[in-house]
């Protein structure tokens, strides 16, 4: 959010809206029964302006940033529980796949990029950073994993998508914002061709 507003970037949040798959407390790392919705969730990063995901019109925007978070393999896939087996949020599958048709270029960060292999349906260059597991489910999905520093992205230039490991390296919000950063200016400027 801070990257894409120093560059005066109009911003629009998008979240499902339905209940989480679990609740976790981040103190001691518990997972508990609780219930949250994810868009009321979501609205606590951004500030209250969401709508619902499947309210996206891919028409209307010239590009799509998905950040990660565990959130993301929990809550816009399944990948946490079915790893290369995984099924995609059916709205963000759409709106994606939508935005790749247009010829729109996606940046996704952190746990975020296991997903394209299935969004897109075919061979996609991408980083998640250096875990031998999930670079082992990526390719099993038919992706391509690139190495990649927390500093640093993947530009797979076919696919027009761009993707940064962020917090799967990164051990600091200051780490964390220099790939983050870089993904933001790179698809600012792949939007403005």
């Amino acid at each position: 959010m801070l990257s894409l507003s120093e560059n005066d970037v109009e911003i629009c949040f998008f979240a499902p809206n339905r209940e989480q798959l679990g609740v976790i407390n981040h103190i001691n790392e518990e997972t508990n029964q609780a219930k949250r919705n994810i868009m009321v969730e979501s609205s606590r990063i951004s500030r209250g302006k969401i709508a619902p995901l499947s309210s996206a019109d891919a028409k209307k925007f010239s590009a799509v940033i998905i950040p990660g978070g565990f959130g993301v393999a929990k809550n816009l896939s399944n990948f946490a529980i079915k790893g290369s087996d995984c099924e995609i949020d059916k709205d963000l599958l759409t709106f994606c796949r939508e935005i790749h048709q247009q010829g729109k270029p996606m940046g996704l960060m952190c746990i975020a990029p296991v997903m394209l292999p299935k969004i897109l349906n075919k061979a996609v260059k991408l980083t998640i950073g250096n875990y031998k597991k999930t670079i082992a489910q990526i390719e099993q999905m038919g992706g391509t994993h690139i190495i990649c520093s927390f500093d640093n992205i993947v530009v797979d230039e076919d696919n027009n998508v761009i993707t940064t490991p962020a917090y799967m390296l990164a051990s600091s919000p200051n780490e964390a914002w220099q790939g983050i950063n870089k993904l933001v200016k790179k698809v600012i400027e792949l939007a403005s061709r």
